[in-house]
């Protein structure tokens, strides 16, 4: 199934990827004290946001759809050139999103190193399954 020379079930499982990759770090590896005190947000605030969470499946599609369009436009072909194509998007527009939450807001110098990791893993991996999928 393809839209615009795009596979549309490679962009659902690269968004499913992601979703899953981010429950793992997030709800499994880092322990949810651990996480708010990274991001600077107290226990209240993170049970308030807890309605939000619906919205979570939103993030890993547009950023699917969006490494979709970047493994097209790179001409990526095979695991490796998707990987780094996803790896490239993570730090230009993942990670730099994640600087403002720490120059602007209240997210420690420790949450850097843990959201880099985050979105290049994850971006990698969805790269990866874009490219190889065509």
């Amino acid at each position: 199934m393809r839209f615009n020379g795009h596979n549309i079930l490679a962009i659902i499982l690269a968004a499913l990827a992601i979703y899953a990759i981010e429950f793992v770090i997030f709800a499994e590896i880092i322990p949810g004290p651990m996480y708010e005190n990274m991001v600077g947000l107290s226990a209240s605030q993170m049970t308030d946001g807890a309605a939000r969470m619906p919205y979570g499946a939103i993030m890993p599609l547009l950023a699917a759809i969006g490494l979709s369009l970047a493994v097209k436009w790179r001409g990526a072909v095979g695991l490796a050139q998707g990987f780094v194509t996803g790896a490239i998007i993570a730090i230009c527009f993942g990670f730099a999103a994640t600087m403002y939450q720490f120059v602007y807001g209240a997210a420690t110098p420790l949450w850097l190193p843990v959201s880099l990791a985050h979105f290049v893993v994850a971006y990698g991996v969805a790269g990866a399954i874009l490219s190889a999928w065509k």
